[in-house]
């Protein structure tokens, strides 16, 4: 490991007109200490209290200290202080902030007479231009991120964080990440924040020294994890330690895609292996695990869902469901005690949901064929944990006209390659192409596509539709234009055809090839009172799922959301199937909650029979424990907003279909 080059800023003496603080000094000089008594590395720290961490000092030692930092290093920066939030200024930035507010940190002289902030699209193009050169980059920031929440009066023992805004303050300064351009960021950073969007973060004493209450949660989940504990580990600890001090404050984890910098060890290291999607943790009511309804759990009562430990070498350890809410799921261990300290990875093994239905036919009667068919039975009958029967899957003889899922799996001589098992749906179409089924490795294959399948499809079919928050969020698909602020007097959206499909057709480029069109995304909020966290999901006719265009954000009543941060999004046709009147599918399912909700579960890779794959670890892995892959796009915000966990939820589907044209288009 190289050397971890720390910039820690702490201001407890504000300007008497603010409320003073009393632990930030504390919280950098204790994460200070801690650090340096774990690393065991070079260790570089440079610590800013009170006076020193000015402004401008803090925009310096961000680009000198931790700019110093070159690949191999790591680079930390540490906020503990108040924060705020303001009206934006500029018309760009009123576009593409969904809430219509810059969040900042208040420096020392941030609110005597000309000073400034420091806005979030300053520090984060800070930080993520140390990224660039090669760093392993994070930040910690102890701070509020509230204006309205200084309507609620902070508990006697407990201090809130937040700094109203100056008058003077206007548009962010310095170098910012630029909107609607259409490559990826070069550098990237991680960031744990010790609340959500509009919502304030506390202090108080604990054991007669006070501390920020998310930096004593994080300190304290340091100390007790293991080596290699990731960042959305420490999070998820720190959460609940948080939760039991003060239920409306919710820290958060930026960006919180598996298998990406969320996954990565606390302070740099390898990308760890994406043990499972869900988290078993201790929390203010007893033992949860953050997944509940909006990800597919139905609340049938006790034992409606089950959850395995997904430790490597363990003993298998179970927790069963008491009760499943929207956003979490109350859990009671099964002849086991966890460590209340410690956080879990857990992954769904048993649920109370409707199975894939699956019949294995063999038209040919041959004793090969009618072989081959029992090893699929075989290891359909062993695709869950243990060896046991997957919930997921359920091979029945005649499916006869009973709604639902259904996946034949037809077992026939293919010419020159022996047997081989098809995947058709209910209509006799292919789901996939032909598999080969040559011996029992080939079946368990097919028994892993089928609970691909079968997963995508949960996810697919997702709904609530009696949620009362049904229709408050529009999804508007528009050709991709940028030519200033937006307005309604702008491209009118691309309606769907005769089929619910929205179609968007190749058109030529200036050479006279063909070029895929560009779309501009747009999720508005049309409640005049409520905010809303918005997910889009993106399920790709590969039997993929990512959140790369809308990774999970607030928008604020009457405001637009735009998908990759209002860049255009690309549709294409993958280069081995574009050709004249090929067409590839996409469904993009949008899900709209009160609070935001876990997003791990919503990603599957593409299901690819010839990839290098683990089939044997997902033979042996519980049930529901999905092969996750990050998304391509991403974007930052420094938290989420508001108190409330999930509550109502809602879903709506929007199937789009991208076409090459059979004439080409250049000459219509």
């Amino acid at each position: 490991m190289g050397t971890v080059y720390a910039l820690f800023a702490g201001i407890d003496d504000y300007p008497i007109e603010l409320r003073r603080l009393r632990g930030a000094v504390n919280d950098v000089e204790a994460a200070a200490r801690l650090l340096a008594d774990l690393g065991d590395g070079a260790f570089e720290p440079l610590l800013l209290r009170n006076d020193e961490a000015t402004t401008e000092a803090v925009v310096t030692a961000v680009r000198d200290h931790l700019g110093a930092a070159g690949p191999g290093d790591t680079a930390l920066f540490w906020f503990s202080g108040h924060g705020t939030d303001y009206e934006a200024v500029l018309p760009l930035h009123r576009r593409t902030e969904a809430t219509g507010r810059y969040q900042a940190l208040v420096c020392a002289d941030s609110t005597r007479e000309g000073g400034r902030p420091l806005v979030d699209k300053e520090l984060g193009a800070l930080l993520d231009s140390v990224a660039a050169r090669g760093a392993h980059v994070a930040a910690v920031l102890d701070c509020c991120f509230s204006g309205g929440a200084t309507r609620r009066p902070a508990p006697p023992d407990h201090t809130a964080r937040y700094a109203p805004p100056a008058a003077w303050w206007g548009e962010p300064r310095g170098e910012q990440r630029a909107a609607g351009a259409t490559g990826a960021p070069a550098g990237r950073h991680v960031l744990l924040a010790a609340g959500r969007l509009n919502q304030l973060s506390y202090e108080r004493d604990f054991d007669g020294v006070p501390y920020g209450v998310f930096t004593h949660a994080l300190l304290e989940a340091l100390r007790a994890a293991g080596p290699g504990a990731t960042y959305r580990d420490l999070l998820a600890a720190a959460h609940c330690r948080v939760q039991t001090e003060r239920a409306d404050q919710h820290p958060v984890l930026f960006p919180p895609e598996p298998g990406g910098i969320a996954d990565q060890p606390f302070l740099g290291g390898a990308v760890t292996r994406t043990r499972g999607p869900h988290l078993l943790r201790n929390g203010p009511y007893g033992w949860e695990v953050d997944c509940g309804r909006v990800h597919g759990l139905r609340d049938d009562g006790p034992g409606a869902a089950e959850f395995t430990v997904t430790a490597p070498g363990a003993a298998p350890r179970v927790v069963r469901a008491r009760a499943v809410h929207a956003d979490r799921t109350e859990v009671a261990p099964a002849g086991w005690e966890p460590d209340r300290r410690q956080v879990y990875p857990v992954a769904l093994s048993a649920l109370a949901l409707p199975p894939t239905r699956v019949r294995v036919e063999t038209p040919d009667a041959s004793s090969a064929a009618r072989r081959a068919a029992g090893l699929v039975r075989e290891a359909l009958g062993s695709a869950g944990p243990d060896g046991a029967p997957t919930p997921l899957l359920r091979l029945v003889d005649d499916p006869g006209p009973a709604p639902g899922h259904l996946l034949r799996v037809v077992v026939s001589p293919t010419p020159g390659t022996g047997l081989g098992a098809a995947v058709l749906r209910r209509d006799g179409s292919a789901a996939v192409p032909p598999l080969r089924l040559g011996g029992p490795e080939d079946a368990r294959q097919v028994a892993d596509c089928l609970h691909h399948l079968a997963r995508w499809h949960q996810l697919l079919t997702l709904d609530n539709p009696a949620s009362p928050l049904t229709d408050l969020v529009r999804v508007e698909i528009l050709p991709w234009t940028y030519d200033g602020p937006w307005s309604s007097d702008g491209p009118s959206p691309i309606l769907p055809d005769g089929s619910g499909e929205i179609v968007c057709r190749y058109g030529a480029s200036p050479s006279g090839r063909p070029r895929e069109p560009w779309l501009s995304i747009r999720l508005h909020n049309r409640s005049p009172t409520r905010t809303l966290w918005c997910v889009l999901l993106n399920l790709t006719d590969s039997y993929a799922a990512h959140t790369g265009l809308y990774p999970g954000h607030f928008i604020g009543p009457g405001r637009t959301g735009f998908a990759l941060d209002d860049r255009p999004v690309a549709l294409t046709v993958p280069a081995r199937r574009a050709r004249p009147g090929a067409e590839v599918r996409d469904w993009l399912k949008l899900i709209v909650a009160e609070g935001e909700v876990n997003t791990v579960p919503f990603h599957l890779p593409p299901w690819d029979p010839h990839g290098s794959d683990d089939r044997g670890t997902r033979r042996a892995a519980p049930d529901g424990l999905l092969r996750l892959a990050p998304p391509g796009h991403g974007d930052r915000d420094m938290g989420e907003t508001r108190a409330q966990g999930p509550g109502q939820w809602t879903t709506r589907t929007i199937p789009l279909r991208t076409v090459i044209p059979a004439q080409d288009p250049a000459h219509g």
